[in-house]
């Protein structure tokens, strides 16, 4: 079975990996490697939890077209931050 995962950093530099099929299946490593690492065990763990409790193993994820550009996006968050005292 094949499964996206999103990859990130935080703030302090981990590696933070997400399978967003499979909700709350999350982890994290040092390095890039071994979060990937980690997310295939979450993943199994999470899929066992899931089966065990006779829930759906997955849930429907999709890509969706998205017309704005990375401007459009980021006036967005200026207005919310606006609108909320923040900027």
């Amino acid at each position: 079975m094949k499964l996206n995962v999103t990859i990130d950093r935080d703030e302090d530099g981990v590696w933070i990996v997400e399978c967003p099929s499979i909700p709350g299946c999350v982890s994290q490593g040092k390095t890039k490697t071994v979060a990937l690492k980690n997310i295939k065990e979450a993943i199994a763990l999470c899929l066992e939890v899931r089966a065990e409790r006779g829930m759906p193993l997955t849930v429907e994820t999709r890509q969706v077209e998205f017309a704005g550009g990375a401007g459009t996006m980021l006036g967005s968050v200026g207005q919310v931050l606006a609108g909320a005292g923040l900027q």
